[in-house]
C-alpha cells in the first residue's frame, strides 16, 4: 500500500480513511443532502456553507428543521423564563392552567389600570371645571 516515495502526510491521509483531520469522516452524502446543499448554494451561499458544515458533521439535512426548532424553543424558553415541558401530561396540563391563570391576572391588572387612568382623567376634568366656575363667579364682568 505504501510506496517508498510516500511522505508521512500521505501515509497519515491514507490511515484516516481519506479524510483530513477527521472532517467529513461521518459525512452523510445522500441524494437529499446533495440536493439540499446545491439548492442552498443557489439560493444564498451562506446557507450552502451551513448545509456543507451540517453534512460534514455527519448529520442529515432532513433532521435540520427539528434541530433548529428545538434550539429555537430552548433559547426562547430561556429568554422568557419558561421551563421546557415534560413528558408527564398531567404536569403539563397543570402548568398550562397556571400559565392561563397568570395571564388572566395580568389582563385584570391591565383592565384595572386602564379604569383607574380614566377615573383620574374624569376627576381632573371635574376639578378643572369646578376651578373654572369659581374663577368665573369671582371675576368681575368686563364690558
Amino acid at each position: 500500500m505504501t510506496s517508498p516515495n510516500d511522505t508521512t502526510a500521505d501515509q497519515a491521509f491514507r490511515q484516516s480513511d481519506g479524510h483530513c483531520c477527521g472532517w467529513g469522516a461521518n459525512a452523510k452524502w445522500s441524494g437529499s443532502n446533495i440536493v439540499a446543499l446545491v439548492l442552498g448554494f443557489v439560493i444564498f451561499w451562506p446557507i450552502g456553507l451551513f448545509f456543507l458544515y451540517w453534512i460534514l458533521k455527519g448529520r442529515k439535512v432532513k433532521d435540520l428543521p427539528k434541530s433548529v426548532s428545538g434550539k429555537f424553543y430552548k433559547a426562547k424558553s430561556q429568554f422568557f423564563g419558561v421551563e421546557n415541558s415534560t413528558e408527564n401530561s398531567v404536569f403539563n396540563e397543570y402548568q398550562q392552567t397556571q400559565y392561563d391563570r397568570i395571564r388572566e391576572i395580568k389582563d385584570e391588572i391591565k383592565d384595572r389600570a386602564q379604569r383607574f387612568a380614566h377615573f383620574r382623567d374624569d376627576a381632573k376634568r371635574r376639578a378643572d371645571e369646578e376651578e373654572f366656575r369659581r374663577f368665573m363667579g369671582e371675576a368681575p364682568e368686563r364690558r
